[in-house]
């Protein structure tokens, strides 16, 4: 089965409801659970999150958020492994390179992501939320 590593962009575009990428990032989670594909994120993806929603959602609202989005999403550890690929990569973000290697770990094969460019040196196959829905929508 196809498991999936969704990027951080796509989760936040859905807790803070960007109106540019809302409707295809939420269609997107719409799929993978009619699809009922395994769908992961990164620990990193955890902390990040954490750290931008508290700034206008608060604590207690964040930490809502994150405890049902960790009810359906399952969690990708972050090892030494990780960070040493990570820091020995081509890629030009350090974080995209974190998840990458971490989704490589787990042996996930498809990463979503507003940001093709940043997945350029990934082995993962990268699709953007409208490429994905335009594969598997029915």
């Amino acid at each position: 089965m196809n498991e999936i590593l969704l990027d951080t962009n796509i989760i936040l575009d859905i807790a803070l409801k960007r109106a540019d990428f809302f409707e295809k990032s939420k269609e997107v989670l719409i799929l993978i659970n009619e699809f009922r594909f395994p769908v992961f994120i990164t620990a990193t993806t955890i902390t990040d999150i954490y750290y931008i929603l508290k700034k206008s959602k608060g604590h207690g609202s964040t930490i809502s958020f994150i405890k049902g989005l960790i009810e359906y999403i399952d969690v990708c550890g972050v090892n030494k492994e990780t960070i040493l690929n990570a820091l020995n990569s081509e890629f030009n973000d350090f974080e995209d390179a974190v998840q990458s290697f971490s989704a490589i770990h787990y042996g996930i094969k498809i990463i979503i992501t507003r940001n093709i460019s940043d997945f350029q040196t990934s082995d993962l196959q990268v699709l953007t939320p409208g490429e994905f829905i335009k594969q598997y929508k029915k």
